[in-house]
């Protein structure tokens, strides 16, 4: 059987499967790869004279690009070329910094077409975050549009610049490549364990980690993603996500091409929810991913007006709270499913499609992954850190850390992957999501999951963001405090201040309310994750001092919450 049958076989069981978690999971095995190129033994196979739309993006001024499978094929082709004639070869590193435009499609697939190493970038970096890609990524290459080529002006360094857009003075003009042959012959052959992606991470307790992916970690590792979404082909799926994260290559690449759809793409300078209804009617969206939220803005118009078609409706990052996932349920008869994973990995847990979905739950192991929650003890328990069994070591997790032998020896410590997240686990298998270890902390003896807590805090009508981190307190050794931000129209005063106080009294377990109160900005990485590390040490730092903030409320300065 030659790699793409084998691919394809793996690829066809999931989807037959795809409402069948307990067939799917027990009869489910990795597809065995030696020799396999996924974008020539996989993209350009099923691309071959093939007409269906792959990539469609649709801009906030109205104007569109198609490209069928075909098209896409032959363009990357003709980059792919293109990129060899300025020198790269297989191996080297390529920073990608561009939006959600037609040219990343092409670059991605070229890049692991060539066997180079694509190292994607959002378009937030600052110019000390490209300096440091750059060093640490070791880059040979690269591609940009204007804006990133004048962050980058003085940045010292010896490698290929090319520019997508307008033409910029010392950079190579990246349209030239469509001139070029659609005729691509690789040089050699690719091994499944080949390098493909370089990913830093969001960075959110210290300087972005560099995962390193490879032929099977993403490109096959992602057939468990697709069996989340519950995609297949003929769907047009629409990833609400950020160009240059991993949740890209997961839901806007991978996934949607393992399964034969189209990946469709709304761009926009400030996010609209009703302009976003259009777009999911007009253009008959099957297949859909969003972050909470979008979610939460969504159900904020009337659902019922827009003919929407969405059959899969996806959500990740944080459970979504019941009212959410009712007016989604009652506005277009399609429950939100809930799924887990990281950069490091591809989704490890998730509701799949058709199962019975438990409220604040994140689902069970996808297939392909065999959990195991480990406490302190590392002994498999119903409650610890998510863990990843490496006797049975899944596709979809990453070569390791580049450069960071310390750190791969402490992740893969004792057979297991440890992915630094706690959860529980009931008699049914479902996984619900605690919190980062790191976040996780105790307060008169019990254990405080800052996720719970904070997940109850936003339900609050004034509460936009919440972050919970430990705060010193003399009797208790220490008590649950949240920063907050509130959203637009409200004021951060002390009447507000207890309002949110009786609000977390009605939700929560005594021994979990929040004690302390703060109104304030959150620290965030540039993927904009909250830096809990940050709001942790500034806290520790004021109790030492006695120091209280600007806009602090405590708890028992509230006589009417005594009792």
């Amino acid at each position: 059987m030659n790699p793409t049958e084998n691919f394809r076989r793996a690829r066809d069981f999931l989807i037959e499967n795809r409402e069948d978690w307990k067939a799917a999971t027990e009869g489910f095995r990795w597809p065995a790869l030696d020799r396999f190129n996924w974008a020539l033994d996989w993209f350009d196979v099923i691309a071959d004279g093939n007409g269906r739309t792959a990539l469609h993006i649709v801009e906030e001024y109205g104007a569109e690009v198609r490209l069928s499978y075909h098209e896409l094929a032959e363009r990357s082709n003709r980059v792919a070329v293109y990129l060899r004639r300025h020198g790269v070869e297989r191996g080297h590193r390529i920073l990608m910094m561009l939006p959600n435009s037609a040219h990343l499609w092409e670059i991605m697939l070229a890049s692991m077409k060539l066997g180079a190493v694509l190292i994607p970038a959002t378009t937030l970096l600052t110019p000390e975050d490209i300096q440091d890609r750059l060093s640490r990524g070791e880059v040979r290459h690269v591609i940009t549009d204007p804006e990133g080529a004048e962050k980058m002006r003085g940045l010292p360094g010896d490698f290929t610049r090319i520019v997508v857009g307008e033409q910029v003075r010392g950079w190579l003009a990246f349209h030239d490549a469509y001139d070029e042959s659609s005729y691509f012959i690789p040089h050699g052959e690719t091994h499944i364990n080949d390098p493909v992606l370089l990913y830093f991470t969001s960075g959110t307790t210290a300087k972005p980690k560099l995962v390193l992916h490879t032929q099977r970690s993403y490109p096959v590792g992602h057939l468990s993603t697709m069996y989340w979404i519950g995609i297949r082909e003929g769907d047009v799926h629409m990833n609400i996500s950020s160009a240059g994260w991993a949740k890209h290559a997961w839901s806007s690449f991978f996934a949607p091409f393992n399964a034969g759809a189209t990946v469709f793409v709304h761009n926009y300078s400030r996010f609209v929810p009703r302009r976003t209804l259009e777009v999911l009617e007009t253009h008959e969206i099957t297949t859909m991913c969003a972050p909470p939220t979008v979610w939460r803005m969504l159900i904020l118009e009337d659902l019922t007006r827009h003919k929407v078609r969405v059959r899969e409706a996806l959500s990740a990052g944080e459970p979504l709270n019941p009212e959410v996932i009712e007016k989604v349920r009652q506005g277009w008869g399609t429950t939100i499913r809930d799924g887990y994973g990281q950069t490091e990995t591809t989704a490890q847990v998730g509701n799949s499609p058709g199962q019975l979905i438990k409220p604040g739950s994140m689902g069970r192991p996808m297939p392909g992954y065999k959990i195991a929650l480990l406490d302190a003890e590392g002994k498999p328990a119903d409650e610890g850190e998510i863990s990843l069994d490496l006797s049975a070591r899944p596709a979809g997790l990453m070569a390791g850390y580049q450069d960071d032998a310390t750190l791969n020896e402490f992740v893969m410590r004792d057979g297991h992957y440890h992915t630094g997240d706690v959860a529980v686990r009931d008699a049914d298998g479902y996984v619900t999501y605690v919190g980062r270890a790191d976040d996780v902390f105790k307060s008169s003896d019990y254990r405080i999951s800052p996720f719970e807590l904070e997940s109850a805090l936003i339900e609050h009508g004034a509460v936009a963001e919440a972050a919970v981190v430990p705060s010193s307190d003399p009797v208790k050794g220490d008590v649950p405090k949240a920063f907050l931000i509130l959203k637009p129209g409200h004021a951060p005063t002390r009447e507000l201040a207890g309002d949110v106080f009786k609000f977390i009294r009605r939700r929560l377990a005594p021994y979990k309310r929040v004690r302390r109160i703060e109104f304030s900005d959150l620290p965030k990485t540039i993927s904009g994750k909250i830096r809990r590390v940050q709001l942790r040490a500034l806290e520790k730092e004021r109790r030492a001092r006695g120091e209280r903030g600007p806009l602090e409320f405590w708890q028992e300065e509230f006589p009417e919450l005594k009792g």
